[in-house]
């Protein structure tokens, strides 16, 4: 497998850095993505802010510092608070791509211990190469919906 640094993949960009206390907190805003690992690193809802571009959609969010390297896909645009990053595909991706890249960024967080942060070295990250994604990722969730699809018909046709 060929490893290439993250930065030939994805532009590395620190977000807004805006800080959750001083938003305004509104369940039908848009996300507030921190350095949780959890709930896909959003840790709230807020209103928009006059002038503050939201980070893009599509966009994989990376957690600098906090919890290291906590990876998501952001399927809507969204605020960042301190210490984040969103890396944005040089060449297309699908979303499964996307979520594979997620894991794989994730998977470096040994190398983060000890309140060592991800600041300085995000870029130079070694990830598997586009070319190197395996086959499975694009089709693995329409087999996955497949299997439970026949698993639910097959639950309802006992009855």
């Amino acid at each position: 497998m060929k490893l290439v640094a993250l930065s030939t993949l994805f532009s590395v960009t620190y977000g807004v850095n805006l800080e959750l206390n001083r938003m305004t907190v509104n369940v039908n805003g848009i996300p507030f993505v921190g350095r949780s690992d959890r709930n896909n690193g959003v840790t709230a809802r807020v209103a928009l802010s006059p002038g503050v571009t939201p980070n893009p959609a599509g966009t994989l969010s990376v957690a600098g510092g906090g919890s290291v390297l906590a990876t998501f896909l952001q399927l809507e645009p969204y605020y960042s608070g301190r210490d984040l990053f969103y890396l944005t595909a040089l060449e297309p991706m699908t979303d499964s791509q996307k979520l594979y890249y997620c894991a794989c960024i994730r998977s470096n967080r040994y190398r983060y211990s000890y309140g060592r942060q991800a600041n300085k070295t995000l870029k130079e990250l070694l990830i598997p190469a586009l070319d190197d994604v395996p086959q499975w990722v694009d089709g693995g969730l329409g087999r996955v919906v497949s299997d439970f699809s026949a698993r639910l018909q097959g639950i309802g046709g006992e009855s």
